[in-house]
């Protein structure tokens, strides 16, 4: 497959004034983080809250809408919303396979857009065999999530725009899975700038692009918070192009995929998927291959999970030493316990929850052990609690530090 600007500039005629032409926006505090200019190309403002509309439009434009036409895709997510919503504004029916494990959020918007959703399998891969057995049964036309030139094409768009917007950027950094978002970009984008750089990023629990360039068996597996990147196989026709074309991939692991996201809510201020939060991991995996450049993220979605982002915060608070969980030893005696949130709420600590243990810990009957979860400041302030605690006489310990700690006199 031969893939040119003519043919992603073709896409953007196609697309335009249907997909929002997103911003490419500085972000100071992310880039006070980072420690270089970071400029985010916002996808999480599509209609679906993923850049998968631009190539899914592009390639429904290009079918024929004869009565009773119809698609089907194969998709855990992002890829079966774009193709749902405007599969149903061009009047084709549209059904979407997913595992059947899919959350229960991602499905109902999926029929939201107006498609019918088929669960099946317990894995993409399975649904995706499923896929093709339906689409051949029912004469339905099938939508590729990545590996298709027109759906690459129209992922190519976002390169022309940010690059029209922002002339000056030297580096993209863009999400991996199958391959048709930095197969398209990098072909818009190196056709405009030729000496641009173009770096991936991939989960490590999903690496199949690196190793398929590599030429080396491909191990992938296991749960990742970028579930949107999460692909087992690359794309035939991506993978030449990024040969080619792409300067580098990095590969993150899923603590530097979390703390991104927790960083972009934070200091970048934007509810973002683990997809999406990838290249600001990049990033700060290493800072020295950004230092003095004008880099531009694609920020390739937003669709997380609440849940799941609740609990990436609340971690994200634990690592800073934000939100802790003490353990108090105080004698089983009366005003001991106001004496103990006494001491935490002078030193300026908040307290979340506490639990007075005299029952179901193997401690002497005249005491008792408080665990008190705290909001404090950072690190210092929490130390600074725990030590006037000490003061007051009380042996005080860190949840992590209490299989250390001395047993109870």
């Amino acid at each position: 497959m031969t893939l040119t600007l003519n043919d992603i500039e073709a896409a953007a005629a196609v697309i335009q004034g249907s997909v929002v032409h997103t911003p490419t926006v500085p972000s100071p505090g992310l880039s006070r983080a980072a420690g270089t200019d970071l400029f985010l190309k916002l996808e999480n403002l599509q209609h679906t809250g993923s850049f998968k509309v631009r190539g899914a439009l592009n390639k429904l434009s290009s079918l024929p809408r004869n009565e009773g036409a119809g698609v089907i895709a194969c998709s855990a997510g992002n890829h079966g919303q774009g193709v749902a919503y405007f599969a149903s504004k061009l009047e084709f029916s549209a059904t979407v396979v997913m595992p059947k494990d899919t959350p229960f959020t991602k499905i109902e918007r999926t029929e939201g857009y107006g498609a019918t959703v088929v669960l099946e399998g317990g894995s993409l891969a399975d649904a995706e065999a499923f896929t093709h057995q339906m689409a051949a049964a029912e004469n339905l036309t099938f939508i590729h999530p990545y590996d298709d030139p027109l759906v690459i094409a129209g992922q190519g768009t976002i390169g022309l725009e940010m690059l029209a917007d922002l002339p000056q950027l030297d580096t993209i950094v863009v999400p991996i899975g199958g391959g048709g978002l930095i197969a398209g970009i990098a072909t818009a984008a190196k056709a405009i700038k030729p000496d641009i750089r173009i770096i991936g990023v991939e989960t490590a629990s999903y690496p199949s692009m690196r190793a398929a360039l590599a030429g080396q068996p491909v191990d992938t597996g296991g749960a990742t918070l970028a579930e949107g990147i999460a692909v087992k196989t690359p794309g035939a026709n991506t993978l030449p192009i990024i040969r080619e074309l792409v300067d580098r991939i990095i590969v993150l692991d899923e603590l530097a995929i979390e703390n991104a996201v927790e960083l972009m809510a934070d200091a970048g201020r934007l509810v973002v998927e683990g997809a999406g939060a990838v290249g600001l991991g990049a990033v700060l995996a290493e800072p020295e291959l950004f230092r003095n450049s004008v880099t531009g993220l694609v920020v390739s979605g937003g669709n997380i999970d609440m849940r799941v982002l609740a609990s990436v915060l609340l971690r994200g608070l634990v690592r800073g030493g934000q939100l802790v969980r003490l353990r108090v030893q105080i004698t089983d005696a009366p005003g001991n316990l106001a004496r103990v949130t006494r001491i935490i709420g002078e030193a300026g600590g908040n307290i979340v929850e506490i639990v007075h243990q005299r029952l179901f810990y193997d401690v002497p009957v005249k005491q008792t052990d408080i665990d008190v979860v705290i909001e404090t400041r950072n690190a210092d302030h929490t130390a600074e609690i725990q030590e006037k605690l000490e003061l007051a006489g009380w042996p005080t310990f860190a949840l992590s530090d209490v299989a250390a700690a001395p047993p109870s006199p």
